[in-house]
């Protein structure tokens, strides 16, 4: 079976190893930057449990740079963990709020312009793009990949691994902004180069690909101070560097079609380092945000009288998180069933409350008629009161509560 977890420090080197194969800003290969990341998306699993996470600046760090701006937004760092063998094969990130008043996203924005001379009967269309700053604060989805022995794995663990930001986001709604962006990975060759990145964005930042992608850890002004703000004409550039704007790498190809699939789109914002589509989406609209509920769990069932398939979740209170995409069935008495081994990965007891999306493409849970349902995002339950026996650590989906 494979369960998805927050990542954790022992995941260092594997991410390192992952991160080299792609050329990822918000996964890159740099031990100092995973660890910080990673330490950081802990303390925010933690702050989801105890029901804190709001969408919104976090107070930054004094010391400025790295650590400043990867603590600027709530972090969440998801590694995915084959159970036979206990190794770490995938992983994926959701940034809360990615910029915002201050800190803005660079982009291109690309339009076509038509031109027509009377004298000689002739016209043409450019391609235009223009230095785009925005200040308002999206949800971002980056950073999944999976290993490649694991790719076009029958269970579709690259689309597991997505579908668990959509998931997440689902419980936790107030932690995360109303828009959402994925910026998309444009070709980039074996030795980290980019076509886009040769023919222009080098001619105005004296860096390398890798250097300019780095330096976005610490700080993007260098953007804005270099980089033209007027028209840039596309015809200028040569015909493989002006083609390759707007397009994905081939092994992006699946995950810009799911996404396409699940209503993001393209609004003609490209990378302004390698070219690569900005893709956008109200958060409300997605399918799995939306159709994601939580239940109380009832007891375990056989897998033969499961009659459903999605994402299992359970977030208990010292953050340790943990999801699988498995069968379920919900009970007359609204409770949530599964099997025995998936609530054994999960670590989960009846009672427990746990996070569920439906992944089978049958529509949402029907908890309209059920007793104990709820949307995501509702009233926090009531605390449990203790046993009699020694206490275990109490399981929560905890819903944010009304504070600030």
């Amino acid at each position: 079976m494979f369960v998805i977890r927050r990542a954790k420090i022992e995941d260092v080197g594997t991410l390192l190893k992952l991160a080299r194969m792609v050329h990822f800003i918000n996964l890159p290969p740099d031990q100092q930057i995973i660890t910080e990341k990673i330490t950081h998306s802990r303390n925010c699993f933690v702050r989801a449990a105890a029901g804190e996470c709001r969408y919104g600046d976090l107070a930054r760090t004094k010391s400025g740079g790295l650590a400043s701006n990867i603590h600027a937004s709530d972090l969440f760092m998801f590694a995915m963990e084959d159970t036979e063998s206990g190794g770490m094969i995938g992983t994926s990130q959701l940034v809360a709020k990615m910029g915002g008043e201050g800190r803005p996203n660079y982009t291109l924005k690309l339009e076509k312009r038509d031109f027509f001379a009377q004298d000689i009967h002739t016209g043409t269309t450019h391609t235009v793009a223009r230095l785009h700053s925005d200040d308002t604060g999206p949800t971002e989805l980056g950073g999944l990949i999976l290993q490649p022995s694991f790719r076009g794995h029958k269970l579709k663990l690259g689309r597991f691994l997505s579908m668990v930001r959509f998931h997440f986001i689902g419980l936790y709604r107030p932690a995360f902004a109303g828009h959402l962006l994925a910026e998309m990975m444009a070709e980039i060759t074996s030795d980290g180069r980019n076509t886009f990145w040769e023919y222009f964005g080098r001619r105005f930042i004296p860096l390398s690909y890798d250097e300019a992608d780095r330096h976005c850890q610490i700080s993007r002004e260098f953007i804005s101070s270099l980089l033209p703000h007027d028209d840039i004409y596309l015809t200028l550039l040569p015909p493989h560097a002006r083609d390759s704007v707007g397009k994905v790498g081939a092994e992006t190809v699946p995950a810009r079609r799911m996404l396409e699939k699940l209503g993001f789109r393209y609004n003609n914002f490209v990378d302004p380092f390698d070219g690569g589509p900005h893709l956008h989406a109200v958060t409300d609209e997605i399918t799995p945000v939306r159709e994601t509920v939580r239940l109380k769990l009832g007891d375990a069932l056989p897998k033969a009288r499961l009659n459903r398939r999605g994402i299992v979740s359970l977030l208990d209170t010292d953050g340790e998180f943990l999801a699988v995409e498995d069968a379920f069935s919900l009970a007359t008495d609204g409770t949530l069933r599964i099997g025995k081994a998936t609530m054994k990965v999960l670590r989960a007891s009846p009672d427990d409350e746990v996070g569920v999306t439906p992944t089978d493409g049958l529509g949402p849970v029907d908890v309209a008629a059920k007793i104990g349902g709820k949307r995501a995002g509702g009233p926090k339950p009531s605390p449990k009161k203790p046993a009699p026996t020694t206490p275990r650590k109490r399981k929560v989906s905890a819903t944010p509560g009304s504070g600030a």
